[in-house]
């Protein structure tokens, strides 16, 4: 049988944060009991000597004293880099679970403080309430190695760890950093990957302690830079300088010793440092690098800490992870009868933590590289912005943490006394919209024939009813051949107009104060397949028709393949456009967009995997926009020029070779000066073998990136499910507008509901007359209850 992995294990089963993960690891050594076939203990080799592989180290020993545990350290005792280190308070609660002597040597050392400062342009703003704790990182190492010792484990310094220590030991922990040599001899089964990323930084120290979590922003004639400094010790701060790899460049940085590189970066921050000198600790200029392993185990040999994944130092998480990783280790280990089944359960554990923080951390570290773009926002913006560029924090965080600081971003944005952000009105030429929701467009496949029916007079209606600012149809085919179902429906007969018509007229008659927009679209290569819960994507079985597209390429393997496009076939769809245009309008519609994304026909001209033509039509960039931009200009024309249009882009392929970030810019401004009034922002689905990088709000920092670069509004769309992160986005400028898709389909009056769990009953969000009586929530419990004070700590408390 397999070598069981304790003498004792815990009665706990499943996956928790760290503080029950912690829990469940120190109930093996409160209430151990025999294993049925116990073995000899674990023979434990750990590989690192930093706070990482020391705490698993110790943590694996306190619960099994009789596990010999070995850590192998390359360094001396006392060398460190770096300097400070910020735990949260939910890491601190697992090390109190796990490991009260630790917790209280740790106690004793903690620097607290709970305010964040942002200093831009000579004008300081202040967020309270966050909750941070720090100590020097030499001390929290000492800590480790005296509790090590006192348990008993072999501390074994300035030693290379040997390579065949998988061969002599039953566990090999590699805690080795980002330079991980055990990871790297075993490349290949852990299939590393590597993101070098475009900021230079330094770690650097200050013989003073600030009295907050400090970011100040330096506009210098090189370019933007930065400073992330915090207290550690009562004598002591972290400082971190951070700039563009080009802007370190101009400023001469790459020709500087450490001692110039250290002397020059005071002088840029004299004041924040009081004009006191930093120190250094062996101090480097670097480019952040984010770690990402397939596998984080391969026999015996497992991964933790930076060897298996970063987080950028902007959100504080290296060694937040680390400690954690530990304690999840420590607890599978326990509870598993076999080391695979250990090695198993403690990736599946950590895995999706690590990624949503690795997300998180990305999102920050993209902030900082991009921090020119928001430069010229107001101010209390500018510092709201910052303090939620993770999208962790959120308005509702800063809300309860910080009212006074929360209100006054709201004051400057405009937000009348008790109205929350997403309730505040926005307008589009001639159409101003009560509030920042938007129904997204979603395909429904029932229609007959083209033409919408009852379902979908009730399903628009209701979300109309729903209190949203602007509810959006589907697709809506310009021809019956530019379906992508038999279900879809159109607006190339007069028919389908009338009918559209109908559902127009309920909503300006039932739901006032909501617009309708109808979205234009001809579905190109992907069209003719089955409903989507029949086979998306697939052929229909019969009733095919031939599909057209910019290149004579197929979606999918088994897709059918389009015939390209001739220059009579184009003027014909273009005067299709501008036809269903004119039905459009008579039908009622407020708004119309243009739906340019998502490997539709308008699409596949943008993708230069989808566009091969080497005609007018096809090759740069501007030859692709070509033809859309004729679309646009047709269906303008014919538009009345009071309502507004729109146009929806795929941001990115996600996919090498495709449309990059750089190029949706180009294409937003190119729609934007032929008259486009905002870019509804989406990505992906141009081709089938695309990677997105899903997340909470992913597509945002796309729809951000347009808005600060061209000026032209702009609405984000993906993975936007709370109205929390309605108000978080709409506050801190990063978009105009937000389409909300599924969570509309979960609850039609999504937008009303939002209101009044914000307590809110003002414009924006006025409920139909015969609704009114519905309009408060229920109350199903305790509302007296305090709410608890948040204390984020690392990432999070830093506003990451």
């Amino acid at each position: 049988m397999e070598r069981t992995v304790s003498a004792t294990r815990s009665g706990a089963r499943g996956c928790a944060e760290c503080a029950a993960t912690a829990a469940r690891a120190r109930s093996a050594t409160d209430n151990p009991h025999p294993h049925t076939e116990p073995d000899e203990p674990l023979r434990v080799a750990v590989i690192g000597g930093g706070p990482g592989g020391l705490y698993v180290a110790a943590l694996l020993k306190r619960l099994d004293p009789a596990r010999e545990i070995t850590v192998w350290e390359r360094n001396a005792p006392d060398d460190t880099f770096g300097f400070g280190v910020v735990l949260s308070d939910e890491t601190l609660g697992g090390i109190e679970h796990a490991d009260p002597e630790v917790y209280e040597a740790l106690q004793r050392h903690f620097t607290r403080w709970d305010d964040i400062d942002i200093v831009h342009r000579d004008t300081r703003h202040t967020s309270s309430g966050h909750g941070f704790a720090a100590l020097g990182r030499r001390r929290l190492l000492e800590i480790l190695h005296t509790r090590c010792r006192d348990l008993g484990v072999d501390l074994r310094f300035r030693a290379e760890a040997p390579e065949d220590l998988p061969r002599t030991h039953d566990l090999v922990i590699a805690a080795d950093g980002i330079h991980s040599t055990t990871r790297e001899r075993h490349a290949d089964v852990f299939r590393t990957r590597v993101t070098h990323h475009r900021c230079r930084y330094i770690w650097l120290a200050a013989d003073f302690p600030f009295d907050s979590f400090r970011f100040e922003i330096a506009e210098t004639e090189h370019g933007v830079m930065q400073l992330h400094g915090y207290p550690y010790a009562p004598d002591a701060s972290t400082v971190i300088i951070e700039m563009r790899e080009e802007v370190w460049r101009a400023a001469g940085f790459d020709e500087l010793d450490e001692a110039e590189s250290i002397e020059r970066c005071a002088k840029i921050f004299a004041e924040a440092l009081r004009g006191r000198p930093l120190k250094s600790n062996n101090s480097t200029w670097t480019t952040f690098r984010t770690v990402v392993n397939d596998r984080w185990a391969h026999g015996n040999v497992v991964l933790l800490g930076d060897a298996a994944h970063t987080a950028h130092f902007s959100i504080g998480s290296g060694t937040k992870l680390a400690v954690e990783d530990a304690l999840a280790l420590a607890a599978c280990l326990e509870e598993r009868d076999t080391l695979p089944e250990a090695l198993a359960a403690y990736e599946a554990e950590r895995r999706p933590v690590v990624a949503s923080t690795q997300r998180a951390a990305r999102a920050s570290l993209e902030w900082f590289e991009n921090i020119p773009l928001y430069l010229d926002q107001p101010p209390r913006q500018f510092a709201f912005n910052l303090l939620t560029r993770s999208r962790r924090v959120t308005h509702d965080n800063l809300r309860l943490r910080d009212a006074r600081f929360t209100e006054s971003v709201e004051r400057e944005f405009g937000c009348p006394p008790g109205t929350p952000p997403m309730f505040t009105p926005f307008r589009l030429r001639g159409l101003t919209l009560r509030n920042r929701v938007v129904v997204s467009p979603m395909d429904m496949y029932s229609a007959v024939d083209g033409v919408p029916g009852d379902f979908h007079l009730v399903h628009l209606g209701a979300r109309a009813l729903g209190g949203a600012g602007l509810v959006m149809t589907e697709m809506v085919c310009v021809s019956e051949e530019g379906r992508i179902t038999p279900g879809c429906a159109g607006l190339y007969t007069g028919r389908q107009a009338e009918a559209w018509k109908r559902i127009t007229n309920f909503v300006h008659d039932r739901a006032p104060g909501t617009a309708i927009g109808v979205q234009l679209g001809h579905s190109g290569r992907k069209g003719s397949t089955k409903l989507m819960w029949e086979g998306m994507d697939e052929p229909l079985e019969e009733g095919n028709w031939p599909l057209v597209a910019p290149s004579a390429l197929p979606y999918k393997e088994f897709s059918q393949t389009p015939r390209e496009l001739s220059r009579a076939q184009l003027t014909d769809l273009r005067e299709q456009f501008a036809a269903s245009a004119v039905r459009a309008a008579r039908a009622g519609f407020d708004l119309l967009e243009l739906h340019c994304a998502h490997g539709y026909l308008l699409s596949g001209f943008l993708s230069p995997l989808t566009n091969r033509r080497t005609d007018a039509y096809g090759g740069s960039l501007e030859k692709r926009l070509r033809f859309p931009l004729e679309v646009f200009d047709a269906v303008r024309k014919v538009w009345p020029g009071e309502r507004p249009m729109t146009v929806r882009i795929s941001a990115t392929d996600w996919a090498e070779g495709g449309t990059s970030a750089e190029d949706a810019v180009e294409i937003a401004r190119a729609f934007a000066a032929h008259g486009a009034d905002a870019i509804d922002v989406s990505t992906g689905q141009v081709v089938a073998d695309e990677q997105p990088e899903f997340g909470r709000s992913y597509q945002t920092p796309f729809a951000d990136r347009i808005r600060h670069t061209t000026g032209i509004p702009v609405i984000a769309v993906g993975a936007i499910s709370s109205w929390d992160d309605v108000n978080s986005l709409v506050l801190a400028g990063r978009t105009d507008l937000c389409a909300l898709a599924r969570p509309h389909l979960y609850d039609p009056h999504w937008t009303l509901h939002a209101a009044a769990e914000q307590g809110y009953t003002g414009p924006g969000a006025t409920w139909p007359a015969p609704y009114r009586a519905g309009s408060r929530r229920p109350q199903t419990g305790r509302t007296d209850a305090p709410k608890p004070r948040l204390s984020l700590g690392s990432g999070d408390a830093r506003g990451g």
